[in-house]
């Protein structure tokens, strides 16, 4: 559907955009500038876009599905996906690093320059851990856990209230207008969620593509 949805959007570009052409590109261009350029510049920004890119929507369309009726289940929300996201940053930003410094990259990483030697014994685990272990795994987990959460509120709520509507009966059916009434708007606050996720987990790859490509690297 993605890949859809941008083909129909840019297939017959014109220079006075239609409805699809507009917000397709707006969606593009918040990437491009907001995120690409903003963390990396703009040469290093349009090298790394094309993946930037992808990572945003896939993660936007997959947390969406999450606010579909009758699915209720955001794709996002099976470990596999943010996993593999998440293997994907890591493998790019390792990448980058490696092609800006091929010699030193690991070097800079886990022994930082104008640190007395006898603290590398503190400090290089400590860089491992955090830069090559910690960060897949919190990318994975951020995501992961925010859209299971708001998938169990939404199960939580929609049950009570076919509970109450159906099932209990009788008086009950006020408190089944309750729980409809806050899982719509739970709804409503699941789209800023998903909005969100997106944005987080792009720009913390980023973050994690430029920290590579420094100059100290």
């Amino acid at each position: 559907m993605v890949v859809l949805i941008l083909w129909l959007g840019t297939r017959r570009m014109k220079v006075i955009p239609g409805r699809g052409q507009s917000l397709v590109e707006m969606g593009l261009g918040f990437v491009r500038t907001n995120i690409a350029h903003d963390l990396l510049g703009r040469k290093d920004g349009d090298r790394f876009l094309p993946i930037l890119t992808t990572i945003f929507f896939m993660v936007l369309f997959m947390n969406v599905t999450g606010i579909i009726p009758f699915l209720n289940m955001p794709g996002t929300a099976i470990i596999a996906v943010p996993l593999t996201l998440a293997l994907v940053s890591y493998v790019t930003f390792i990448y980058a690093g490696i092609k800006k410094s091929p010699k030193n990259f690991f070097k800079n990483a886990l022994f930082p320059s104008g640190v007395p030697w006898p603290v590398y014994i503190i400090v290089t685990p400590i860089e491992l851990i955090s830069t090559f272990i910690i960060r897949p795994v919190t990318l994975t987990l951020r995501l992961l856990m925010n859209l299971v959460v708001g998938h169990m509120i939404l199960v939580l709520c929609f049950a009570a209230t076919q509970f109450f509507f159906f099932t209990a009966g009788g008086g009950w059916a006020a408190l089944g207008i309750g729980t409809l009434a806050f899982g719509g708007a739970f709804t409503l606050f699941e789209i800023l969620v998903t909005v969100l996720q997106a944005y987080v987990f792009t720009v913390l790859t980023a973050v994690y593509i430029q920290l590579a490509v420094a100059e100290e690297h």
